[in-house]
């Protein structure tokens, strides 16, 4: 299969477009493998809550290419393939416990800030391209990424204090 030529602007946020259609698609089937680890009871519930909030973000995406009238299809992201990749290694390598919920919260920080990127540069084309229908959708997700990292960042708190902590 040949690779589509990026001419434009246009052309770029379709190709973006379907790379995070792809990347949340994945995302769905990494995350409750993520809440199966966890040990922390919040953290857990933070990744089945998230899993929610990411289906609900397919079907945003869904709607941005169905307003622009671009091609809805998933083209492969090698960047989240290399995150979720090195998620699962975190996962086997970390030690149960607070040690590994943490491993489990940092793989799930570079998910968002790839996520943040993506979606600011989405809603910052779609600015310029005209497609105010589909900025307020993509700021919407791009709203709910954060969200999600500063989740994160919270719960990060206590569980690094108790994987600080050796083993005896």
């Amino acid at each position: 299969m040949s690779k589509v030529e990026i001419k434009n602007l246009e052309d770029l946020f379709e190709h973006l477009l379907q790379d995070m259609l792809y990347a949340e698609t994945k995302i769905t089937k990494a995350l409750p493998k993520m809440a199966k680890k966890a040990t922390s009871e919040d953290l857990k519930s933070g990744f089945e809550k998230h899993l929610e909030e990411t289906q609900d973000q397919i079907e945003k995406l869904k709607k941005v290419f169905d307003v622009t009238g671009l091609k809805e299809k998933r083209e492969k992201c090698d960047a989240i393939e290399g995150l979720l990749k090195e998620g699962e290694s975190l996962m086997e390598e970390s030690k149960e416990g607070a040690v590994l919920d943490a491993a489990l919260i940092a793989a799930a920080r570079k998910v968002e800030h790839y996520e943040i990127a993506s979606y600011t540069t989405l809603c910052d084309m779609s600015d310029k391209l005209g497609e105010n229908e589909a900025k307020k959708l993509l700021k919407e997700i791009l709203k709910q990424e954060e969200a999600t990292d500063e989740k994160l960042s919270k719960l990060s708190d206590g569980i690094d204090k108790a994987a600080m902590k050796k083993a005896a």
